[in-house]
């Protein structure tokens, strides 16, 4: 019972350092500053804690939800046969980026509000997690968004199929090179965005970043979503293409698949090298 007390005294707050969303130290007005230590490669306590669950579990159901919600506006847009009497790409781009942002805001102080495993990827290199809970992490977002997009199909398997379920495909008049560009980029800036909005540094000198830290990231998945929406009908979160991928289950769709796992890891990694190394500095390796 006592490791039980201990979970539900401490919580999400267990392995704080690592959370990089809502859970960072704030620290005082003094310009004084500690750089939280690197998450180890491999954490076996993590294993014992509810808190680590949990965190998972917050995960499943954020991308469910996600899932859930922007494939149903992306079905409606398509099955409508007039375009003004929709939302359009406009809604559909807004639905991803208003979905992130509430998202991110209810589970950021759970297990951080990645809801994405190319966010998952880029903050595992950046050492803000342990390789333990970012397999767990992908893991349950990619089980989510199975069930998510299958909920849906499941309720209206008709219009599901003859909307495209909500899978990403490069679109006709574009190369698969465009589409990879497009993802590569498109991820990078939602990343970078991440990187930003959740350094534990700022967080220490400015109290509001954390607490606007959902906005900028909501923000910048709206933003995306309008400039590639037409190019792949935008990716940039593998956990999001595989659930539609796996529920709609074409043949054109699974040609186009490793562009959404390929892009967006890489744009991930480059996101991750560019604000460690160069906007903070800060090496890889640790000095012990």
């Amino acid at each position: 019972m006592e490791g039980k007390e201990e979970d539900v005294r401490l919580g999400a707050n267990k392995f704080s350092e690592r959370q990089p969303i809502g859970t960072a130290a704030q620290g005082s007005e003094d310009k004084d500053y500690k750089e939280p230590p690197p998450a180890p490669l491999f954490e076996p306590g993590e294993l014992k804690s509810w808190s680590f669950y949990r965190a998972g579990i917050a995960e499943f159901m954020a991308t469910f939800l996600f899932l859930y919600v922007t494939i149903l506006t992306v079905m409606g847009v398509n099955n409508s046969p007039s375009k003004c009497a929709t939302v359009g790409i406009q809604g559909i781009a807004w639905s991803f980026g208003g979905m992130i942002f509430a998202l991110v805001y209810c589970t950021a102080g759970i297990s951080g509000g990645h809801i994405n495993p190319a966010v998952t990827f880029g903050l595992f290199l950046a050492r803000k997690l342990s390789l333990t809970r970012a397999v767990f992490y992908i893991v349950m977002q990619c089980l989510g968004a199975i069930c998510g997009a299958g909920v849906v199909k499941g309720f209206q398997q008709g219009l599901y199929m003859s909307s495209g379920g909500g899978a990403n495909a490069v679109n006709p008049g574009y190369t698969k090179g465009d589409g990879l560009g497009a993802e590569i980029v498109g991820t990078f800036v939602l990343v970078y965005t991440v990187f930003s909005a959740t350094d534990a540094k700022r967080n220490a000198r400015d109290s509001h970043v954390p607490i606007l830290a959902p906005l900028p990231i909501g923000f910048a998945v709206f933003l995306v979503h309008l400039a590639t929406i037409p190019i792949t009908g935008t990716g940039i979160n593998p956990a999001r293409s595989l659930g539609a991928a796996i529920i709609y289950n074409r043949e054109h769709t699974w040609s186009d698949h490793w562009i959404f796992w390929v892009g967006p890891f890489i744009g991930a990694a480059l996101a991750a090298v560019y604000h460690q190394v160069v906007i903070r500095a800060i090496p890889f390796k640790s000095k012990s």
